[in-house]
């Protein structure tokens, strides 16, 4: 890509081991370096859920469909990197070991971001002199959760690179959004924080539930837990309606003010990547852009519907 160009529309990502997966409305690339050092590069179409249903274009029920869309995606992203990444071309990852996988890490997710913030608030709830203060507190409990969890994890070496192609990931995504030819010295300068970053996506989640929750009451306790489980697809649905908006008004001030907090938390997950790193980003980038067409003149709003 050469020159000045014009940024396709709704283009995100996320990060993978030792790679980059990108995508658009309508199709998805995924790069990887190999052990030998070479790049490898991925593409396929996409079937988007709203194509086929169309009550997954209205507001609130379409981001349990784009997250329901990226969660699949980013499985078969992350399988397809941990392949690629074996220096032993005999042994693969198949999709049972994904799926045993997955199941853990839903249940360790529910178990330690649902259960444990009521069941440590509920045990003294009876201090609390309302409704809004006991679901406050477990909202807060939940977020100091989330930032512990991921300042564990941030100290595991192959998590910190993840991180590391997690931040070339954004500077690339930033740089086509702003039409700049992708080089990594272009890149480079970039910020690695997102508005539309699937970690400020969790913050905004967490706050929203507090203010939804808070209509829910204080008992019995498995009324609580189910209403939880119950409630994550409407709080899903009006967490991506924020980050949407604000992916779509990164330049406001006031909304960047808002979703600062979220900006402040990719600090954690992202790292600053290097050279290397970077053009993995950008093949896969130009992987997604080679195969979508480009809607949106550098004048105009991109129509954001997918995280980055």
């Amino acid at each position: 890509m050469s020159g000045k160009v014009k940024p396709a529309a709704a283009v995100g990502g996320q990060a993978v081991i030792e790679g980059v997966m990108m995508r658009g409305k309508r199709h998805w690339a995924l790069a990887c370096r190999r052990p030998d050092g070479e790049i490898s590069l991925h593409s396929e179409s996409l079937n988007p859920i709203s194509d086929r249903y169309r009550f997954f274009k209205w507001p609130v029920v379409r981001g349990v469909g784009a997250l329901w869309e990226s969660l699949s995606l980013g499985i078969r992203a992350l399988s397809m990197s941990a392949n690629e990444s074996l220096e032993e071309e005999d042994t693969e990852i198949g999709r049972k070991e994904m799926a045993v996988s997955l199941f853990i890490g839903i249940v360790m997710a529910i178990g330690l971001f649902v259960v444990l913030p009521l069941v440590a608030v509920g045990s003294i709830r009876d201090i609390f002199p309302a409704t809004w203060v006991f679901v406050l507190a477990e909202g807060i409990l939940r977020i100091f959760i989330l930032i512990l969890y991921i300042v564990a994890i941030s100290r595991i070496k192959q998590l910190r690179r993840v991180f590391e192609y997690h931040g070339a990931e954004h500077k690339t995504i930033h740089a086509l959004e702003d039409g700049l030819k992708l080089t990594p010295e272009n890149i480079s300068r970039f910020s690695p924080v997102h508005p539309r970053c699937g970690t400020s996506f969790l913050l905004v989640v967490m706050v929203i539930a507090i203010v939804v929750f808070s209509f829910v009451g204080t008992s019995p306790v498995w009324w609580l837990i189910a209403s939880r489980l119950i409630g994550i697809p409407i709080i899903v649905g009006l967490g991506y309606e924020v980050i949407k908006y604000a992916g779509k008004h990164m330049h406001s001030r006031v909304m960047m003010t808002v979703m600062l907090p979220g900006l402040l938390l990719q600090k954690l997950t992202t790292r600053e990547p290097d050279l290397p790193q970077i053009e993995v980003a950008i093949k896969a980038l130009e992987g997604v852009v080679a195969l979508e067409p480009v809607e949106v003149e550098l004048s105009g709003k991109p129509d954001v519907e997918v995280m980055a």
